[in-house]
C-alpha cells in the first residue's frame, strides 16, 4: 500500500547486539508514537525507515518507495534526529538554506522555503544568528525547520520535545497536529506517556527490540492512576514553585536539588499537574525545561508491560 509505512518481518542487529527483531508494522497517516525507555529500539526503528541503516533481514516501504533509494526517499521525507550536528559557523537560516540547495531547489525557492520553515517554528527573529549561540530548544526548533522545510509527506521526529519549556512544547504539538490534519505521517519517539496520550493517534509500545502492543493509548492514563510518575523541573524560584505545587493537590512528594535550579515532583495526576504547570508558566515562574526522570520512565513502562514473558 502506498500510503502508509510498512514494515514486514523486519530485524536488525548490530553484530551479536539486538537494534528490534521480527518487527511487522503497518503506520497510517496521523501522528504515530514510538514509546519505550532507552534502547527499547525507537531510534533503530526510526533509522531503519529513514534509510540509514538497512535491516539485517525483512521489507521497509515508506508510501511505496524503498529504503535503499534516498535519494527519492528524501523527497517525501523529512527526518529531525536527538542529536546536535551542525556545520560551524552556520545561522540558523544559513542552514535551512544551504539544505534546500543541496537537496536541488534553486536559489530563489531555496530562500522562499527556509523562511517559510523557520517561521513555522516560531524561530524568525534568531535566524540570523549562529546556531552556535542557540539554547537547546532554539537547537531542537531549527532541525524541525530543517525536517519541515521541503513540504514531506512523512516526518519522522527523534524525541522532539526534549528541552522545550512548556509554551515551546504547546506550539509543537500544535504544529505536528496541523501537519497531520493535512495527511503527513508524523512519527515521534518519546518516553513521556502524558505527551503520549495526548497527541498519539496511535503507538507503538516497545521493549528489548520487539513490538510488544500497538494502537490506540486511551486506556493508558488510567493504568497509571495509581502509579505516580517523576518529573524533573528546572527553574528561576524552585521553592515558590514548590510552594505551589504542594497546595495545588496535584503532588504527592517534591523535592528540592542541591543547586536551587530545580526540583523533582512525583504525581499520579499527569493531567492536572501539567494544567497547573502551563497556568505557572505565564504568572511569573520561569521554567526553564521540564523532563521525566529516567529511572521513573523506565519503572512506569515497566508497569505498563508487566513482567510477563514477551511473546516472540
Amino acid at each position: 500500500m502506498n500510503d502508509q509505512i510498512l514494515f514486514e518481518n523486519v530485524s536488525k542487529f548490530y553484530g551479536e547486539i539486538l537494534g528490534v527483531n521480527r518487527v511487522n508494522l503497518s503506520i497510517p497517516r496521523g501522528i504515530t508514537s514510538l514509546v519505550g525507555p532507552n534502547g527499547s529500539g525507537k531510534t533503530t526503528l526510526m533509522n531503519l525507515m529513514t534509510g540509514l541503516i538497512r535491516p539485517t533481514r525483512g521489507r521497509i516501504q515508506v508510501l511505496g518507495c524503498r529504503t535503499d533509494e534516498p535519494e527519492k526517499l528524501f523527497r517525501i521525507l523529512g527526518y529531525s534526529t536527538q542529536f546536535d550536528s551542525f556545520p560551524k559557523g552556520l545561522t540558523g537560516y544559513q542552514f535551512i538554506y544551504s539544505y534546500l540547495r543541496v537537496g536541488g531547489r534553486d536559489s530563489q525557492d531555496a530562500e522562499q522555503l527556509a523562511w517559510q520553515a523557520i517561521e513555522r517554528v516560531n524561530l524568525a527573529e534568531a535566524a540570523t544568528r549562529k546556531i552556535a549561540g542557540y539554547s537547546k530548544g532554539m537547537r531542537q526548533r531549527i532541525r524541525l525547520a530543517q525536517a519541515l522545510c521541503h513540504d514531506p509527506r512523512v516526518l519522522v521526529l527523534d524525541e522532539p520535545l526534549n528541552g522545550l519549556d512548556p509554551l515551546a512544547r504547546s506550539e509543537m504539538i500544535a504544529l505536528f497536529r496541523a501537519a497531520a490534519e493535512q495527511g503527513c505521517h508524523v512519527i515521534i519517539s518519546s518516553h513521556i506517556l502524558h505527551e503520549v496520550d495526548m497527541i498519539s493517534d496511535q503507538v507503538v509500545l516497545l521493549s528489548t527490540g520487539y513490538v510488544v502492543a500497538e494502537g490506540q493509548i486511551q486506556s493508558v492514563r488510567q493504568e497509571i492512576l495509581e502509579h505516580p510518575a517523576q518529573i524533573l523541573i528546572r527553574c528561576n524560584r524552585p521553592r515558590d514553585l514548590a510552594a505551589k505545587m504542594m497546595e495545588s493537590g496535584h503532588t504527592i512528594e517534591v523535592r528540592i536539588h542541591n543547586d536551587e535550579r530545580g526540583l523533582l515532583i512525583k504525581t499520579r495526576d499527569a493531567d492536572g499537574f501539567y494544567l497547573m504547570l502551563n497556568q505557572m508558566a505565564v504568572n511569573g515562574i520561569d521554567i526553564e525545561s521540564v523532563a521525566p526522570a529516567d529511572d521513573d520512565v523506565n519503572s512506569v513502562y515497566e508497569y505498563l508491560i508487566g513482567n510477563e514473558e514477551v511473546v516472540r
